[in-house]
C-alpha cells in the first residue's frame, strides 16, 4: 500500500521561504489564536527530565486552576500507567516544578495541595524590574546608555558620556550619575524549595499507664472500627500500632463515640492509607486531661467575700460588717453624746 500522505502538510511546505534543511525537522509555525499553552524551553529541553515528565508537565501546566491532578486522576487522562506518572511527578518534584503538602481547612478537614510553576527558577533567581535595570536618562540632557549593563550594583559611579549639543550651546562636562540602588526582589519565593528542611511529626500519644483494660478496650475499638467506617478497615499490625493513641483518649474520659466521630468524620476521598490518617487525627485532636480533685474544688470556691450579719449591741438592729459593735445610727447617736458630753466638761 502507498504510504498516506498529509496534503495539508504538503501544501505548507510549498509556502515555507527559503531552501529547506537537507536533514532534521523542518518548522511550520501558525500562530495560535485560542486553546494554546506558553510552555519555556527550560522544560521542554530540560537535560535531566524524561520525556513522560515534560509530558505530564505541559499536561498539568495546560489544566485549568483546580483541576484534580492526583496520580489516578492523571492515569485517567493519559495513556501512561500509574508507576510512571508516579515517577514522573517525582522528577518534577525534585527539579522545583512541582510540590504536594497538606493542607488542613477550618472544618479540621486535610487535603493535600499541588502547587505548580511553570518557571521555578525565577523564584530561586528574582529579575529586576525593566525600569531599573535600564533607567530613564534626564530629560534636560539625553545620554548615550551603554549596551551592556551589569546587574550587580558596582561600587563606583559610572562615567555616562553625554551627547554633543548644538554648535551654538557651551560644551557640558561628563555627568557622573551614581549607580541604581539595589531594589526590591520582583519574585519572592514563596514556595520552600524541595531540600528545605521538614517539621518533625510530632509522637503518636501515649497513656501514663498503659493498663490491661486499656488495651483491651482500645483494641476492641480499633478492631469494630470497618462496621461503622467500612474505609478504616485495618491490619493486625496497623490496631498494634494505634492502640497506646486511642488508650490516651480513653484514658482522658473521652467516649467511643464521640473518638470514632473524631476519628472517621469527613475523610479524603479516596482514602489510601486510613492507618495514616487515624495517627494523624489522634495525634492532633487530642482532647485535654479531665480536671483534677482540686482543679474542680478551686472552682467551687466563692470568688465574692460575703459580709456576716452582727447584732447591734445598743438596738438589736441586724447590720452586715466583719466584726460585731453598733449600727451606723447608734454609732453617731454615741457619737453625738460624746461631743455634748466634752462640751459641758
Amino acid at each position: 500500500m502507498d504510504t498516506h500522505q498529509n496534503t495539508a502538510l504538503t501544501r505548507a511546505l510549498a509556502e515555507v521561504p527559503g531552501p529547506l534543511p537537507t536533514s532534521g525537522v523542518i518548522h511550520i509555525t501558525l500562530p495560535h489564536t485560542d486553546r494554546f499553552t506558553v510552555v519555556g524551553n527550560h522544560l521542554a529541553q530540560h537535560p535531566d527530565l524524561s520525556c513522560t515528565a515534560v509530558g505530564i508537565a505541559v499536561r498539568i501546566q495546560s489544566l485549568p486552576q483546580g483541576t484534580e491532578v492526583s496520580i489516578k486522576a492523571l492515569a485517567a487522562r493519559c495513556k501512561e500507567g500509574e508507576k510512571r506518572i508516579a515517577a514522573a511527578l517525582r522528577e518534577l518534584e525534585a527539579h522545583g516544578y512541582l510540590e504536594r503538602f497538606r493542607d488542613r481547612l477550618p472544618g479540621k478537614k486535610v487535603i493535600t495541595r499541588t502547587v505548580f510553576c511553570n518557571q521555578p527558577a525565577a523564584l530561586v533567581h528574582p529579575r529586576r524590574p525593566a525600569a531599573e535595570a535600564h533607567p530613564r536618562p534626564a530629560a534636560s540632557a539625553p545620554v548615550r546608555v551603554p549596551a551592556v549593563i551589569p546587574s550587580a550594583p558596582v561600587c563606583v559611579p559610572a562615567v555616562i558620556p553625554v551627547q554633543a549639543p548644538a554648535p551654538e550651546a557651551s560644551v557640558a562636562p561628563p555627568v557622573l550619575l551614581p549607580p541604581p540602588a539595589p531594589s526590591a526582589p520582583l519574585f519572592v519565593p514563596r514556595v520552600p524549595p524541595p531540600t528545605a528542611p521538614k517539621t518533625p511529626r510530632r509522637p503518636l500519644p501515649q497513656p501514663s499507664e498503659l493498663t490491661p483494660e486499656l488495651d483491651r478496650a482500645a483494641t476492641a475499638f480499633l478492631s469494630d472500627l470497618h462496621r461503622h467506617a467500612p474505609q478504616f478497615f485495618l491490619s493486625e499490625d496497623d490496631v498494634r500500632r494505634l492502640v497506646p493513641g486511642v488508650a490516651a483518649w480513653l484514658e482522658r474520659a473521652a467516649r467511643p463515640d464521640a473518638i470514632r466521630s473524631a476519628l472517621t468524620d469527613d475523610p479524603p476521598q479516596p482514602l489510601h492509607r486510613p492507618a495514616k490518617l487515624l495517627t494523624h487525627r489522634l495525634t492532633e485532636l487530642l482532647p485535654p486531661a479531665p480536671p483534677g480533685v482540686d482543679d474542680l474544688a478551686a472552682l467551687a470556691r466563692p470568688r465574692v467575700t460575703v459580709t456576716p450579719f452582727q447584732t447591734c449591741d445598743d438596738c438589736d438592729r441586724a447590720f452586715r460588717s466583719p466584726t460585731p459593735g453598733h449600727c451606723r445610727d447608734c454609732r453617731e447617736v454615741r457619737a453625738e453624746h460624746a461631743e455634748h458630753a466634752q462640751a459641758a466638761a
